[in-house]
């Protein structure tokens, strides 16, 4: 019998837990459950003997490959994957996988959330801006970027948005104004919703200049991740103009310097909570399960990372 591991140092809801358990169990395998663990020794311990491995944010490391050598599978339930070795993965012809789309919504409209506080000066006494009316641009246009340009419209906002991945036609279709370069949109919009993944690519490519390059008013939200926002440059652009805005669910590293240098113009949750959702949390959870049985059933890799 295979054993599947759900190993959350952050536990799903129970309704998600048992609806995970159920895909599993009805497949005939067994599910393991590994929460609110206090170390990595316990997570090794868990994944001595299973042929496949469920987590959320959890780090999937060397050192859990290396302790885990029945492992056929891991999926990371959500859409970011920078907490699995993908390398290691690799290297012991395990497939890692995520599960995008499924917190998407939840993400979405987290983004339009942030927008809304930063324009509405944080919920305190003072004359605001509206929405309505403003340029709005999506810097990846993947599941998330889709549904915050369509919200966006919502709003009353004119749509812009760069992905050197996706066709122009594609996003005319959906009402949304293709640019060719990202320093396009960030020159043109006064809010940029930013969706890019963490990669040696995009690790702090956004920075000075393509922030102080924003309209008037110029708002960045970040609900994507730390390590992509230049921070330096950031600080240096904000201090430099004093109308520019940053809101993100992952605070940065420098966020004590930014509040004491920029004050209310930079804002940050206390914690990453894109898909802190029950909708999301259920969704990704049971998209991992299932997808963890396609694979073993019917050898489905449709969501494989590491390729």
């Amino acid at each position: 019998m295979k054993k599947v591991l759900i190993a959350t140092e952050k536990p799903f809801a129970g309704v998600a837990v048992e609806g995970i358990k159920s895909i599993i169990q009805k497949a005939g395998y067994e599910a393991a459950l590994l929460e609110k663990y206090a170390s990595a020794n316990e997570l090794y311990e868990a994944v001595a003997d299973a042929d496949a491995l469920i987590v959320r944010s959890d780090k999937v490391t060397q050192g859990v490959v290396d302790a885990a050598p029945k492992l056929k599978i891991v999926v990371r339930a959500g859409a970011g994957y920078d907490n699995l070795d993908l390398t290691a993965c690799s290297a012991k012809g395990i497939v890692a996988m995520n599960t995008p789309g499924q917190n998407s919504n939840a993400v979405a409209e987290l983004s339009l959330g942030l927008m809304l506080y930063m324009a509405r000066n944080c919920w305190e006494p003072g004359t605001g801006t509206e929405l309505k009316d403003k340029r709005l641009g999506i810097h990846a246009y993947g599941y998330i970027g889709k549904l915050v340009a369509a919200l966006g419209k919502g709003f009353g906002m004119k749509v812009y948005a760069y992905d050197p991945y996706v066709a122009p036609e594609l996003m005319i279709k959906d009402g949304v104004i293709p640019v060719a370069e990202s320093a396009e949109l960030y020159a043109t919009c006064q809010y940029v919703s930013l969706h890019i993944p963490s990669n040696e690519q995009t690790k702090r490519s956004i920075g000075y200049d393509l922030l102080s390059s924003m309209p008037k008013g110029g708002t960045l939200v970040n609900t994507a991740r730390k390590d992509v926002i230049d921070e330096e440059g950031l600080l240096k652009a904000m201090m430099e103009r004093n109308d520019l805005k940053y809101a993100t669910d992952v605070a940065p590293d420098a966020l004590a310097k930014l509040h004491d240098n920029v004050g209310k113009r930079c804002f940050a949750t206390s914690k990453k909570m894109g898909a802190e959702t029950a909708e999301a949390n259920i969704n990704a959870g049971l998209a991992a399960a299932k997808q963890i049985v396609d694979f073993f059933e019917k050898g489905d890799r449709t969501f494989q990372v590491n390729k």
